[in-house]
C-alpha cells in the first residue's frame, strides 16, 4: 500500500496542484492537453492557470486544499514550490500572494497534521526582481527555507550569482531547476554559479562524467519527476526514462510529481508507476523514500520520526 507508505514531497509546484474543481470554479480552466509539444507549451498553459489566482482567498484556498489531499495520499512532510514574486507583481501587491498561502498552509497543517515548508522560486529569464523573492523568503524563516531559480534553463544563472551567494550567508537554502531542459551544463551551473544544495530533475546529469562522479560523490540529492519529464515531452516514454541509470550511477535520487494536476499522479501514484514499470521491489521504493527524508530541509526530530515510520511500513 503505497499510500501508507510515509513520504517526503520535495519538488511539487503549488499552481500544478490545483483541483479542477476548484480551477473551474477560479474561472474558466483551460483545455488541458493530453501531452505538451515541450516546456514552452506547457509553460504557456501554466500561465493561464497562474492567471485564475486573484485574491488572498484564492491562494489561501488552494495552499488549503494541497495540505489535504497530500496528507490523504500518504504525504507526512512536503516542500512546496511557490513563485510568490511573480504573482505579487502580477497583482501589485508583493505579499498577498504569499500571506495568502501561508494562512492556507497554516490551517492545512492544523487540520491534517502534514508538515509543509515552501521553496520560493523565480523565473530564470526575470533576473532583476529576483531580489524581492529572496526578501520574502528572509520574511519567513520558520516557513520558508529555500530559494530557486526554474524556468528555462538556456538563460544562464550568472545574473543570480550576487544574490545566491547573499542569501546563502543569510541560511537560505538553494534549490535550482537543471538538467531539465537543458543539459548537462546546466546543472553544472547550477552546482558552481548557482550553489545549488539540491537539484531540480537532474536527469541529464548523466551526460557529463566528471559531474555524475561530483553529484555521487557530495551525494546532491536529485528530486527527479518521471510522470512529469514524460508530459512535458522531455521523454518520449516512462520506460524510457533515466531513473534506473541515475539510481545504478549511485546518485542520490528522490520520487516527486512537480505538476500533479497535469500528470493526473499523486506522490503515491508516481510511486505506484515507478514500480510496476521497473520492477522495483519494496526495499527499493523504500530507498527512495528514505533519500527524500534525508534530503529534506525538516528538523532532524521529524526525519528520525519518518525513518522510524518508513521502517515500520516496511515490516509490514
Amino acid at each position: 500500500d503505497l499510500v501508507a507508505l510515509p513520504k517526503a514531497h520535495l519538488h511539487v509546484h503549488l499552481e500544478s496542484t490545483i483541483r479542477p474543481a476548484t480551477l473551474a470554479a477560479l474561472g474558466s480552466a483551460p483545455l488541458l492537453p493530453a501531452a505538451f509539444a515541450g516546456f514552452g507549451a506547457f509553460a504557456e498553459y501554466n500561465a493561464a492557470v497562474r492567471s485564475r489566482l486573484r485574491t488572498a482567498a484564492d491562494f489561501e484556498r488552494v495552499a488549503y486544499e494541497f495540505c489535504v489531499d497530500a496528507a490523504v495520499d500518504g504525504v507526512r512532510y512536503a516542500e512546496l514550490t511557490f513563485t510568490a514574486a511573480a504573482h505579487g507583481a502580477r497583482l501589485g501587491d508583493a505579499s498577498l500572494p504569499l500571506n495568502g498561502v501561508l494562512a492556507g498552509l497554516s490551517a492545512g497543517m492544523r487540520d491534517t497534521g502534514l508538515v509543509v515548508r515552501l521553496v520560493l522560486d523565480h523565473s530564470r529569464r526575470r533576473p532583476l526582481p529576483a531580489a524581492e523573492t529572496v526578501r520574502l523568503a528572509l520574511g519567513h524563516p520558520d516557513l520558508v527555507v529555500a530559494f530557486g531559480v526554474a524556468g528555462d534553463e538556456a538563460a544562464r544563472l550568472a545574473p543570480y550569482a550576487e544574490l545566491v551567494g547573499s542569501a546563502a550567508a543569510r541560511g537560505v537554502h538553494l534549490v535550482h531547476h537543471a538538467g531539465e531542459t537543458g543539459g548537462a551544463a546546466s546543472v553544472r551551473e547550477a552546482l558552481d554559479l548557482g550553489r545549488a544544495e539540491r537539484i531540480g530533475h537532474g536527469i541529464r546529469a548523466l551526460e557529463d562524467r566528471s559531474l555524475t562522479a561530483e553529484l555521487r560523490e557530495r551525494q546532491i540529492p536529485l528530486e527527479v519527476c518521471p510522470s512529469s519529464n514524460v508530459a512535458l515531452g522531455l521523454v518520449p516514454s516512462l520506460p524510457e526514462h533515466p531513473l534506473p541509470a541515475l539510481v545504478e550511477a549511485g546518485l542520490a535520487v528522490t520520487l516527486n510529481t512537480d505538476i500533479p494536476s497535469v500528470t493526473g499522479r499523486a506522490l503515491s501514484a508516481e510511486y505506484a508507476a515507478v514500480r510496476d514499470t521497473f520492477g522495483c521491489a519494496d526495499t527499493e521504493l523504500v530507498a527512495f523514500a528514505r533519500t527524500a527524508v534525508d534530503a529534506a530541509y525538516a528538523p532532524a526530530p521529524l526525519k528520525a520520526e519518518l525513518h522510524r515510520a518508513i521502517t515500520t511500513w516496511l515490516a509490514s
